[in-house]
């Protein structure tokens, strides 16, 4: 079985039968418009595709059909007549990505309730074929702090809480996994092992942290590996090795474009999830640029990353999909421009190949929650969206090598 059996229940239909049967339309939803590919917003009807069933549609992405606010969705369908023919046109097939999430300080408060405080989100998460973010945390109770100047941690009611939000798997890829020593490590690792989402970039040795998700969208097989790129305390005492936990590490070095010329032979679609870039600097340094020329070079499709608490550039590099920078997602920051966020939305077509993208523009809540900003808000965020492609030297559609 390609895709882990524990995913969102919006498509367990597709587990079973390695297949998705076709959604009902999705709910417009009042806010903000999605900036798509051309710049602009994308109007909402029309627009095709296999979104969850049931979902209400926010404006996260240029991919839901309109109906009226405040109406009942359609019923979500059961499993297919046995029998009967399970397998659906493969249409256009959307990936979600948001940026830095943990649970730290006041947003610990959204865990009391997991299955519900994350509710504001859904509309901008859940109606992808697959949602995917950065865990930047230890998941752990115990454990010494480290020698490093900030620590996050949480425990394993996160990942049901970005499960309910509509999160399909998460990287912790990143410079705050191992933020409690070995002991806080041993128990995020038995939190990856139990969790209802499967967590990539982080394992027991390498061959599990460099190991990628594999998921079956319709017939198109997609893996997604995470990998860490930030100079720090965490990528010089935790790497994974042959008999020792920690997270993968990005460039400079082999193991993660050898795992990715390995996901190639298996996939239709590759994704990489980076830890990368310079602190609170919207434009990609030179070790971005020369790994994801590197990557590209290995046969990746998409790559998105994050932890320069900025939105960096996004857009195209030839054929691939790159999204330097993200920025914080679900956070403790909630002042102007550490709270400037999104969810991008990259749309593949029939033979895997990035073809559009859309952006939805939010803003970190007092909470720790993003959400829709006013419209000046918006405009802020859009324009600074834009801005970095430019620095960032991508393309606004796909090129031909």
């Amino acid at each position: 079985m390609l895709r882990p059996p524990d995913l969102h229940p919006r498509r367990r239909a597709e587990v079973a039968a390695g297949l998705l049967a076709v959604g009902a339309v999705l709910a417009a939803c009042a806010g903000a418009p999605a900036l798509g590919s051309a710049d602009r917003a994308h109007p909402a009807a029309g627009l095709t595709g296999s979104p969850a069933p049931g979902t209400p549609a926010g404006t996260a992405s240029s991919t839901a059909a309109g109906r009226p606010a405040g109406t009942t969705p359609p019923p979500t369908p059961g499993p297919p007549t046995p029998g009967t023919p399970t397998r659906t046109p493969r249409g256009p097939i959307r990936l979600a990505f948001a940026g830095d999430v943990h649970f730290a300080d006041q947003v610990a408060a959204l865990l009391d309730h997991p299955q519900d405080s994350l509710a504001d989100l859904r509309p901008f998460l859940a109606g992808a074929d697959l949602t995917v973010v950065n865990l930047e945390t230890a998941i752990t109770t115990r454990g010494t702090p480290q020698a490093k100047k900030y620590h996050f941690r949480t425990a394993p009611a996160a990942l049901d809480a970005l499960r309910a939000a509509g999160v399909d798997a998460v990287t912790m890829a990143n410079n705050h996994a191992v933020d409690y020593g070995e002991v806080g490590l041993k128990d995020t690792l038995a939190a990856r092992a139990a969790s209802p989402v499967p967590i990539v970039g982080i394992g027991k040795d390498a061959a599990a942290a460099y190991a990628p998700a594999m998921f079956d969208v319709r017939g198109l097989k997609i893996a997604l590996l995470g990998a860490t790129q930030v100079p720090d305390w965490t990528r010089a005492t935790w790497p994974a090795k042959a008999n020792r936990p920690g997270v993968a590490l990005s460039l400079p070095g082999d193991r993660l474009l050898a795992a990715v010329r390995a996901a190639r032979k298996k996939a239709d679609v590759v994704v990489v999830y980076l830890h990368w870039g310079t602190n609170y600097v919207n434009c990609p340094d030179a070790d971005q640029v020369r790994t994801m020329t590197a990557l590209r070079k290995a046969g990746v499709d998409i790559i998105v990353g994050a932890h320069a608490h900025r939105i960096q550039g996004s857009g195209w590099m030839g054929k691939t999909y790159v999204a330097y920078g993200l920025g914080n997602f679900i956070w403790y920051g909630s002042q102007e421009p550490d709270s400037r966020t999104g969810v991008l939305t990259v749309t593949l077509d029939a033979k895997g190949r990035p073809v559009d993208q859309a952006w939805q523009p939010l803003l970190v809540s007092p909470d720790g929650v993003p959400r829709p900003p006013d419209a000046a808000g918006q405009a802020r965020i859009e324009a600074g969206w834009l801005a970095a492609r430019r620095c960032a030297h991508l393309s606004s559609a796909p090129g031909t090598s």
